[in-house]
């Protein structure tokens, strides 16, 4: 029957297909279908939306989808309408072969929930299958002395359908010579034979045609037909006979091909050529030819190729034994495939969590696995664990599903992924076993604060460095991952000497980098002390802070600066007085001098760089003192010049210089004698007054014969000028006026106790003045203003001062007690200033 023949009235059996579609109900998981075979694809199956407890929309919120495991897939699901429909056309003759009751397994997983669903779907048979004989015409000789009644065995016809749509009788096409029986065999099988009814005649006829016709019982009736050709021979009436009508053997699924399952035999009474038998192997559905070969004339069955329990356990073959004129007759052999442990069980990830939370807690579910083993029995039973000490564990689901969970909490910063490794294991001897590998990543949550290396920093940069110079980097570790280990830096608010600190320094919100944001004074800020918070970007946001230290190194960016002695404001030239009595080491003065600086860079030396009488004075290299360096001589001159310098030790070295002019002279009046010598000029234009400095001289010299007479007189009265100079001075009485003592801490340590006065002597003048300022007592050193600051003495021309040695010093003498009055009058000449101050501890 042709194709159309076999579908002619689909239309009505999808009709009936979606009236027998129905849903039985669900029980421990199971949901029952039926449907019909050979629908057009899409056809309604069941509503599983409604057997799920969903509605439609649902089934994709859910993630519900079907699950089935090496086989092409029969059914879909219909998200829109939440029904069960076909995938495509369904050949139930070619799922279940003629299997009565068809079944089709697959399961429905609903994702979120990682619950499965067991679905079974009846395939029912419609008769779309006439009976196939698989031969077209069918050669029997007959020998013409054949006994009527005789049976001849014909081919039998195959109807894959079953029940009432397989194959149900034969029918012989009309003669005189022949009937049909049909011979009914256990297992319901129908076997038809030709029967003679009367001789034959092989000179009236020789060759008869016939027809056999098998149909089955479908609605409507579809039929096969198979053309007998019957050749009527001479003599041949025995066919050949097996000697067993059904033989067994069971074989183990491995055996090699090639091998030997059984050998038949058949024998004819016959002789000669009618007795020769041959062996042929009954033309069947399926792929028996090709698995098994029988040797036509020993009868020996062997295999083809490898067997497969899990293909097909069991084998039904028929063969033939004809003789030479072309009688046969039928036997049956039943091959059972016994299972042997050829197969590794199989782990399915059915569904997988890709990563897992850190705070997860025990019970989380990771995936949905299904383990499988094709084999039977103990062979088939399958064991499945996690490999290794992994914070997993597995739970049994329904049938041969399992979850996989953790055990305990997981800490992404300990193992940021695990690597987890299922071992299948099947029941069999030896035992098989599977491994799959499924990576789990922890997904990170923001518990860890930025940490830093150290509990603080220090940190350390050069005075007058460049605005914007990288100063010092904080770095922090954040376990975390990803945007919860991304830190930002931030400083925290404070302010310096009253200025806010981000007008000092700035950092990089993302590197942690420090930069000066002014040019750094060490003599100004020495150090700085910040607050650096770093903060994650998590959710909620974790921080921590560090404590930096800054420190200004210094530079030698200041040069010394000379305390003592100073130039005069007024013009004239600061002269220290050495008496010609000195002795080599006789101290002459001290220059003073400091150094911002610190460190190396304020260590100071002192040295002699320019003298008018060279090998005459030396300078103290660390303390700055001008002292005798041997006798002086009546040759040398009353009035030397030092250029003294100040150096420090700083990289490179700065230094100052001061000039000195020191005056040999017992006396007084020996300086005054000399007078023209010291006076410095006052300005560019001196040359244009040589004339008034002749007149200048020689008043100068009527002024030292008058000082002198002054200076004796004084001397005559030390006791009356001690008492005027105590009342008015504060005590000048024993300070020594011809040098300067001081002590210096470190070099350059304040003054704690200044003495200075001042002598003016006028030429052409009756009066001169005396200045005694008051004793300072001070912890650091004084300014050049401070001991300028002095309240001038004028003495009367009256009184009568007499200069006396003691020791090194000039000390005036005591007055008379009747002082003459103090006034304060201008100097109408030239005049001298000879100045000396002097400090002591």
């Amino acid at each position: 029957m042709t194709k159309y023949l076999r579908f002619k009235h689909r239309g009505g059996l999808a009709l009936l297909c979606i009236l027998l579609g129905m849903l039985c109900k669900s029980g421990s998981g199971q949901i029952h279908y039926s449907v019909q075979e050979e629908l057009d694809k899409g056809s309604f199956v069941g509503n599983i939306s409604k057997n799920l407890g969903l509605e439609p929309w649902q089934l994709m919120e859910h993630g519900v989808r079907i699950v089935s495991r090496g086989r092409t897939r029969l059914f879909a699901l219909n998200l829109r309408s939440g029904s069960l429909i076909t995938a495509g056309r369904i050949d139930r003759e070619e799922l279940c072969a003629q299997i009565t009751l068809c079944l089709v397994k697959f399961n429905i997983l609903v994702e979120d929930k990682l619950k499965i669903f067991e679905v079974q779907i009846e395939i029912k048979d419609i008769n779309d299958n006439a009976p196939d004989f698989l031969t077209e015409e069918l050669e029997i000789k007959i020998g013409e002395l054949t006994a009527p009644g005789t049976r001849f065995p014909l081919k039998t016809a195959f109807d894959p359908d079953v029940g009432m749509n397989s194959l149900q009788n034969y029918h012989l096409s009309l003669n005189d010579y022949f009937s049909l029986t049909v011979k009914h065999v256990s297992g319901g099988a129908k076997y038809p034979e030709l029967v003679l009814e009367r001789a034959l005649d092989r000179e009236q006829k020789k060759i008869h045609q016939l027809v056999l016709i098998a149909s089955d019982g479908g609605n409507p009736v579809l039929s096969g037909n198979l053309c007998i050709r019957v050749i009527v021979l001479d003599a041949n009436d025995n066919p050949p006979v097996f000697t067993q009508s059904e033989y067994q053997v069971s074989i183990q699924e491995n055996l090699p091909v090639g091998t030997t399952l059984l050998t038949v035999n058949a024998t004819d009474p016959d002789e000669g050529f009618n007795a020769q038998v041959s062996y042929i192997l009954d033309k069947m559905p399926g792929k028996v030819a090709q698995i098994f070969y029988l040797n036509s004339v020993t009868g020996d069955i062997s295999i083809l190729r490898s067997l497969d329990y899990e293909d097909a356990m069991f084998y039904e073959i028929k063969v033939e034994a004809q003789d030479g004129p072309g009688l046969f007759s039928r036997a049956k052999i039943l091959v059972t495939v016994l299972d042997v442990n050829d197969n590794a069980p199989e782990v399915t990830i059915t569904s997988l969590t890709g990563s897992v939370p850190e705070e997860a807690t025990a019970g989380r579910e990771i995936a949905l696995i299904n383990v499988h083993d094709r084999d039977s029995g103990q062979n088939g039973q399958v064991t499945v664990f996690v490999l290794g000490n992994m914070p997993f564990n597995l739970e049994k689901s329904i049938d041969q599903y399992y979850r996989l969970v953790t055990a305990r909490s997981l800490d992404r910063e300990q193992v940021s992924e695990y690597n987890i490794t299922l071992r299948a294991t099947d029941g069999g001897n030896p035992p098989l076993s599977t491994n799959t590998h499924i990576i789990v990543h922890v997904a990170d949550i923001n518990d860890n604060p930025p940490a830093f290396s150290q509990a603080t920093y220090s940190a350390y940069i050069l005075e007058n460095n460049p605005r914007g110079a990288s100063i010092f980097c904080v770095t922090t570790q954040d376990p975390d991952s990803i945007h919860n280990a991304h830190i930002t830096y931030a400083l925290m608010e404070d302010t310096i000497q009253g200025v806010p600190l981000s007008t000092y320094v700035s950092i990089n919100s993302n590197t942690g980098v420090l930069y000066a944001l002014c040019s750094f004074d060490y003599e100004q800020v020495r150090d700085l002390h910040l607050l650096v918070t770093a903060c994650d970007n998590g959710n909620p946001p974790l921080s921590s802070n560090v404590s930096i230290s800054i420190f200004v190194l210094d530079q030698n960016d200041n040069a010394p600066e000379i305390l003592y002695p100073t130039l005069p404001t007024d013009g004239s030239t600061g002269v220290e007085l050495a008496p010609r009595s000195a002795e080599p080491g006789y101290l002459v003065t001290k220059v003073v001098a400091v150094d911002r600086d610190s460190g190396q860079n304020a260590w100071l030396s002192y040295h002699l760089l320019k003298a008018s009488e060279p090998g005459l004075f030396q300078v103290g290299l660390h303390t700055g003192e001008v002292r005798t360096a041997r006798a002086l001589l009546d040759r040398d001159a009353l009035k030397q010049s030092l250029v003294v310098a100040v150096q420090d030790h700083g990289q490179p070295p700065l230094s100052a210089t001061v000039t000195l002019t020191v005056a040999i002279a017992d006396s007084i009046p020996d300086v005054l004698a000399d007078l023209g010598s010291l006076e410095a000029p006052r300005d560019s234009q001196a040359s244009d007054l040589t004339l008034y400095l002749v007149v200048a001289v020689a008043a100068v010299s009527c002024v030292f014969l008058a000082f002198v007479i002054v200076l004796l007189a004084l001397r005559l009265r030390r006791w009356h000028a001690s008492r005027l100079l105590q009342a008015a001075g504060g005590g000048l009485l024993g300070a020594p006026a011809s040098a300067s003592q001081f002590v210096g801490v470190d070099g350059v340590r304040a003054f704690l106790q200044t003495y200075s006065h001042e002598v003016s002597l006028t030429a052409g003048s009756r009066e001169s003045h005396v200045i005694f300022p008051q004793p300072n007592y001070v912890d650091t050193l004084l300014s050049q203003e401070s001991c300028g600051k002095s309240e001038p003495l004028l003495i009367s021309e009256e009184i009568n001062p007499r200069p006396t040695r003691t020791g090194d010093s000039l000390r005036p003498r005591d007055p008379a007690p009747a002082a003459p009055k103090m006034v304060m009058k201008p100097a109408p000449g030239p005049t001298t200033n000879l100045t000396q101050r002097c400090c002591k501890l």
